[in-house]
């Protein structure tokens, strides 16, 4: 059995916690909060929730720790600091910031002969994939990656920190006319306002301004001011009962010319996600199989998805693999 940890609770561990439900060859050992652990309440039976202050006890109990914090503040310290004394996975996602990320915890997982894998999930992850796949089939060509529909929680979180708003969901979209450009095989060059669109549910507070709200949101730089955007007020009632959901989603195309360059190819990679969370911990509780793996076989340092050969990932035997999946 591959032991798991999870730093953190919130939306992503809940994902991990339910996808280790689903594979056999993986336990959850137990859960480290920063708050009361009396107070957090998980849904697995008999697993314990821990302070982090005691984490380091459990070293030689946990064989994979998966750290659930923020890329913003919590990632670029806590998977360099942990990577020290456990094996571990992280889902940094801020694509900038990568390549200082991955240095930071490559020489601490290396100090201490411990093996680290960064930026796991969706994208990057399984998008990073199909992107790197598809550029080295197709190295005359143009990469396209559209996101949505589905729920930004960073452009979600933007909009609630408007004066006069309670509550805010924001979907990105992505503009199909967009999409089936790429697709015909031209090649075009887009702005960020030609690939996606924003669409805001808002709840607003009591007295508050509907039309200064809207052109605060619609000008916001950074996140809105780039984009065409809807805004839509509604109740909190509508917004539990129509938004409380995490969908996702998005595509990957590569789109390229063979040949004499008269012949067009098209790659493409689509995900629809009713949660991104539970998809998300899906992918995170494979890597950790493959980091399990991988440390068995004495490899340290920091690795990330283009380091893994799939083999790994599965719960099948080699021999099964090729047999069902080749």
């Amino acid at each position: 059995m591959i032991r798991i940890g999870l730093l953190g609770y919130g939306n992503l561990s809940r994902g991990i916690e339910a996808a280790i439900k689903r594979n056999p060859d993986e336990e959850l050992v137990a859960v480290f909060t920063r708050r009361d652990p009396a107070s957090v309440k998980i849904h697995t039976d008999g697993v314990k929730v821990d302070s982090v202050d005691h984490i380091l006890a459990y070293k030689d109990e946990i064989d994979v720790l998966m750290i659930c914090g923020g890329s913003a503040t919590d990632l670029p310290t806590q998977t360099p600091t942990y990577a020290q004394y456990f094996n571990v996975i992280d889902s940094f996602d801020t694509h900038a910031k990568i390549p200082e990320h991955f240095a930071a915890v490559d020489a601490a997982a290396k100090k201490a002969g411990k093996l680290a894998m960064i930026s796991c999930g969706w994208d990057p992850g399984m998008f990073s994939l199909a992107r790197i796949y598809a550029e080295s089939v197709l190295p005359d060509g143009k990469h396209y990656t559209f996101w949505g529909k589905g729920v930004s929680q960073g452009h979600s979180d933007a909009a609630r920190r408007v004066e006069g708003v309670k509550d805010a969901r924001s979907y990105t979209l992505p503009v199909e006319s967009a999409m089936d450009a790429v697709r015909s095989g031209s090649q075009p060059n887009f702005t960020a306002r030609e690939m996606h669109t924003r669409e805001v549910f808002v709840v607003l507070e009591e007295g508050a301004d509907a039309a200064k709200v809207e052109q605060e949101i619609k000008s916001m730089p950074n996140y809105y001011a780039d984009y065409d955007v809807t805004i839509h007020f509604i109740s909190e009632e509508e917004m539990q009962r129509e938004h409380s959901a995490l969908p996702h989603g998005g595509f990957v195309m590569r789109s390229g010319v063979t040949g004499d360059g008269n012949n067009h190819e098209l790659i493409e990679y689509s995900l629809k996600l009713d949660s991104n969370p539970e998809f998300t911990g899906s992918v995170l509780a494979a890597y950790a199989r493959a980091v399990s793996r991988m440390a068995a076989k004495g490899e340290t340092g920091c690795i990330s998805v283009f380091d893994v050969a799939p083999k790994y990932l599965n719960p099948k035997s080699e021999e099964e693999q090729r047999h069902t999946l080749l």
